[in-house]
């Protein structure tokens, strides 16, 4: 994967996290290596992510993909 797809998918990817935490009023700082857990994400928002991350990507995560290590932060 080229370089700035690597960017842009990671920028795509953060305003999804950022759009979820300030609907639960969560304001924060999110990096790409921020642990999703510690910004303030619940387990019902790392489902929404999850759904998200499928619609804004126009893909199915694989069952076997949807583990709390994929899912640590915005880079993993």
């Amino acid at each position: 994967m080229h370089a700035s797809s690597d960017s842009q998918i990671r920028g795509r990817l953060l305003a999804l996290v950022t759009t979820i935490l300030r609907e639960s009023s969560i304001v924060v700082d999110v990096s790409p290596g921020s642990r999703l857990f510690d910004t303030g994400l619940t387990s019902m928002d790392m489902v929404k992510l999850m759904l998200e991350i499928e619609a804004e990507f126009d893909l199915t995560i694989p069952q076997a993909d949807i583990t709390p290590k994929n899912f640590e932060t915005v880079d993993t």
